[in-house]
């Protein structure tokens, strides 16, 4: 299941926007315009411009009363304080079709994450290629993972697979995980465990539809 821990007093719902305040801001800057406002976040995101200046206190003051943010200069702040300001290799455990999908997305590294490993079950996907990156079997994970100190993995497996996936995950010290399979998994505390299920999503958007 999700884990929903507080870290350093500050609520995980709270870290989650802290990610699409940043790309907001991204957009910002890319399109020339040097400062903002909560009040102008908001009306971008849906949200309070109040819940944005509380989200952001929890970690300092970034603005001034009467000009708003400096833009580059929290966009700088966000980075640091999402660790962003480095380069995290990631390990795909997966190779079929959303495995090759995700090797192949070119969104990743400019936000700060490397697709580095790929490791699959399947004999015959071993060798394989993906975007530079050879497959390799599952059963080399705690070899590579203690070699290369992986940190973060994407789950890319059928469902009857994923908890085992899983399983093998933290048994490396892996910590944190994406699964797209559509299944909650049970994991320790210490693991923090994002979930990708488009079809969740859609059934969701289906309750407003006429």
């Amino acid at each position: 299941m999700k884990n929903d821990n507080v870290v350093s007093g500050i609520p995980d719902i709270v870290i989650g926007r802290l990610p699409v305040y940043l790309r907001a801001l991204t957009h910002l800057a890319e399109s020339g315009k040097m400062n903002t406002s909560s009040h102008e976040l908001g009306r971008r995101l849906g949200i309070s411009s109040a819940q944005i200046r509380k989200d952001l206190s929890h970690f300092g003051e970034f603005g001034k009363q009467g000009t708003g943010y400096n833009i580059s200069y929290l966009i700088d702040q966000l980075l640091q304080i999402l660790k962003l300001d480095q380069e995290w290799p990631v390990a795909i455990v997966g190779a079929g079709f959303l495995g090759h999908a995700l090797a192949h997305y070119q969104g990743f590294k400019h936000r700060g994450f490397v697709m580095r490993w790929v490791f699959d079950i399947d004999e015959s996907k071993v060798g394989d290629e993906m975007d530079g990156m050879v497959v390799q079997h599952l059963s080399d994970l705690p070899l590579v993972a203690e070699r290369e100190g992986i940190k973060m993995a994407i789950i890319a497996v059928p469902v009857n697979a994923a908890q085992n996936v899983a399983d093998r995950l933290v048994a490396c010290n892996i910590n944190a995980i994406l699964n797209y399979a559509p299944i909650n998994l049970s994991v320790p505390p210490n693991v923090h465990i994002q979930y990708s299920d488009p079809v969740v999503q859609m059934q969701h958007m289906t309750y407003y539809l006429s």
